[in-house]
């Protein structure tokens, strides 16, 4: 799995794909009109999976996750304008026709959507609604085959009496069997991708183990690349390998679930882990709770970017190079682990407390560290793909 990001303006330097490279994105830029301008949703993403890669994309409700899978699927508006480049399996999918999409849309990417009420049909059932995908794609397919096929999804995905739940409607379910029927529907084609945007999104605890465990299961069934949409990190730290947080429609840090979350180099990213109970470091060593650090402020608007960093306002290790200049996606030193912060030095063996300086905290950490860089040199450009 590999980003790329040679700027903030989208230009990407070409990877030759390899053989079992399955989705390939580069410079993904969509924007929507509006009256009062365009709206910049999805800046420059650029990333390319393999069979089996796991690839969690994280950030705060408006940072453009649900936008760029909607915009692999063909799934935006018309009056969306998207730009870059999409390739599955080496096919141009930016500019294919709505046949061409529907190709491949089940049979080569499957999408599951958070709501599972807004992706089935009230009024057919679960096996009907499982075995349309199976014969729209597979013309040699019988009816009985394709039943027998449902019957079996079912049962994979962990929905109890199977031949009996095969022939009920998605309103005699609960919320989590009608995820599962909807991963089912995902995983009937043997997808090359699955992408869940916020599968687990208004479920309970448990039920939400559940269905990230029936996703599992879908993955492993077909070898598909997993592209797992959440806010919740806890979420991809158990399920996914690599880690690409977004930002005011960017990525402005990407590396494996270790490095995001042992060492983060991004002030966004520490901020939310900071923000985060973590039930290894409960205790603050003194008999209390240890204090969780919330990040203070909004996003910005996308539809007006501010010149520079788009997080400095929120940032307390703002300075004025992060208010005129936007960091590109650079190599921290360790493989594969990209920030974008003119300052990810400085955030070497920092905690969050540190950084984001709450009631009560260590006011003058962040005295201390800009202390030990007295003169910081942005991280270097990568040098090679």
């Amino acid at each position: 799995m590999t980003f790329r990001d040679k700027g903030v303006d989208g230009r990407v330097e070409s990877v030759r794909p390899t053989e079992e490279t399955v989705l390939e994105v580069d410079a993904l830029r969509v924007e929507f009109p509006t009256e009062d301008g365009p709206v910049r949703a999805v800046r420059g993403v650029s990333y390319r999976l393999e069979r089996g890669d796991s690839l969690g994309i994280v950030g705060e409700s408006g940072s453009g996750k649900s936008v760029t899978a909607l915009a692999v699927m063909g799934l935006l508006p018309n009056t969306a304008r998207v730009h870059g480049s999409v390739r599955f399996q080496g096919t141009e999918l930016l500019g294919l026709s709505d046949a061409g999409l529907s190709d491949v849309r089940g049979s080569g990417i499957a999408m599951i959507f958070q709501d599972p009420m807004t992706s089935l049909n009230p009024v057919y059932t679960v096996g009907h609604q499982i075995t349309e995908g199976l014969l729209r794609h597979n013309p040699g397919l019988s009816r009985r085959a394709a039943r027998d096929r449902a019957v079996d999804l079912l049962a994979t995905v962990g929905i109890p009496h199977p031949r009996r739940r095969v022939d009920t409607y998605p309103h005699e379910l609960s919320g989590g069997m009608r995820q599962r029927v909807v991963i089912a529907i995902g995983m009937s084609n043997d997808p090359a991708v699955i992408i869940a945007d916020e599968p687990t999104t208004a479920l309970d605890v448990t039920v939400q183990a559940q269905i990230l465990e029936a996703l599992e299961t879908a993955r492993a069934e077909t070898d598909a690349a997993l592209v797992l949409i959440t806010h919740d990190l806890g979420v991809v730290a158990g399920h996914t390998d690599r880690v690409a947080v977004m930002y005011a429609g960017r990525v402005v840090e990407t590396g494996s679930v270790e490095e995001i979350f042992y060492a983060p180099r991004m002030p966004y990213t520490l901020g939310l882990l900071g923000s985060l109970p973590r039930m290894d470091r409960a205790d603050d060593g003194e008999g209390g709770q240890e204090r969780l650090t919330p990040i203070t402020g909004s996003p910005p608007s996308l539809l007006n970017m501010p010149p520079g960093c788009p997080f400095a306002p929120r940032c307390p290790m703002r300075e004025d190079l992060c208010d005129r200049d936007e960091p590109a996606l650079r190599m921290t030193g360790v493989p594969a682990h990209r920030s974008a912060c003119h300052f990810a030095e400085r955030l070497v063996d920092t905690e969050a407390a540190e950084v984001f300086a709450a009631e009560g905290a260590d006011a003058a950490a962040l005295a201390r560290i800009a202390a030990e860089e007295q003169a910081p040199t942005p991280s270097q450009p990568e040098d090679t793909v």
